[in-house]
């Protein structure tokens, strides 16, 4: 009789096959689950959620359609069930009027108000062809994301299956259970929902890739913003560009509010280091700001920014830093440059 050995060994290796073809998929599912969700934490979960399923799951697939379609349905019902308490995800812009700088207060809400932030390379798969990748990185896009929140749980899932992941309606049909017309139905109403949202005209603002004028742009932004420099700022900030600090639900607009807020309740930022990051298809920076306990730059946002016309229209300031910072895989300490410790000496 045999030891077992070669049974063994054969099982682990179709384990090892099975675990890697699902690994395979984990970046496009986690961005579905976002655009779903609106929260990069939830998404993972409900990603791990789905390839947990499908794991112990997986003698009952019959093959009957694609690998990756079973896991976008188990994925779909995951994010149904997680959004069954009505739950939707906003930025500050879209709870209230803007705040003028003289009544501005720092007052913050709970963590699972706010639409959150997204490293690029977590929901984004690498994909060939320029224009679908530009598609993939607009459909993440803060602007978009809130429009999502806005629509039932199922329309929303309609609409991303339809035209951000270019299925048909048929596979759509299939993957919610209901009909083609059902999923037609829904896609109108979703896409009628979203043609109503004016900030939707934000999507097409910011080239993929940068051009060189909004390259040049954000280069003039890292100067001004290290130097702190509120001149060269307002020339760089539409005359209607928004600043908003999550988790506070304070948003200001306008040239005189932004630079006068940073200029009082933000003169902590003075002397910030700006790191560029990819979210949400957007240019960004992980800021560090000067630490005055233990010397260096200590983490302080990870900054979103948005830009039409040669300008920037929005940034956005995402101040969690103890959860965005390691998600983003960012230090969470910044040493002085060797210029900065020989003035201290």
């Amino acid at each position: 009789m045999g030891d077992g050995t070669a049974t063994t060994s054969t099982t682990t290796g179709t384990d090892n096959g099975l675990e890697a073809a699902l690994e395979k998929h984990r970046t496009e599912l986690t961005g579905y689950c976002y655009r779903m969700l609106g929260s990069a934490f939830e998404a993972e979960d409900a990603v791990q959620d789905t390839l947990i399923r499908a794991w112990k799951g997986y003698d009952r697939f019959e093959g009957r359609s694609s690998l990756r379609s079973w896991l976008y349905r188990i994925a779909t019902n995951v994010c149904l069930d997680m959004l069954t308490a009505g739950s939707k995800r906003a930025r500050p812009v879209d709870l209230g009027e803007s705040t003028p700088l003289a009544r501005a207060a720092l007052a913050p809400r709970p963590d699972s108000t706010w639409l959150e932030p997204m490293p690029d390379a977590r929901m984004l798969p690498a994909r060939e062809d320029p224009a679908e990748a530009a598609v993939a990185k607009e459909s993440v896009r803060l602007a978009f994301m809130a429009a999502l929140q806005t629509l039932p749980p199922k329309q929303r899932a309609v609409l991303i299956l339809r035209e951000v992941l270019a299925w048909r309606a048929s596979e759509v049909a299939e993957l919610l259970g209901t009909s083609v017309a059902s999923v037609n139905s829904a896609l109108q109403r979703a896409r009628a929902t979203l043609s109503e949202r004016s900030d939707r005209a934000e999507l097409a603002a910011v080239s993929d890739p940068l051009d060189e004028e909004q390259q040049k742009l954000l280069e003039r932004y890292v100067a001004a913003f290290e130097g702190y420099d509120m001149t060269a700022l307002t020339a760089l900030l539409h005359e209607d560009a928004v600043m908003t600090m999550p988790p506070f639900d304070l948003w200001l607009t306008g040239h005189a509010d932004i630079t006068g807020f940073m200029t009082t309740l933000g003169s902590a930022c003075a002397g910030s280091r700006l790191l560029p990051v990819e979210v949400n298809g957007l240019p960004g920076f992980a800021q560090y700001k000067p630490d005055p306990e233990e010397g260096g730059f200590a983490p302080w946002s990870i900054q979103v920014l948005e830009i039409s016309g040669g300008r920037l229209t929005g940034f956005h300031f995402f101040l969690d830093t103890a959860r965005w910072f390691p998600l983003f895989g960012l230090p969470l300490h910044l040493d002085p440059q060797p210029d900065e410790t020989e003035q201290r000496a």
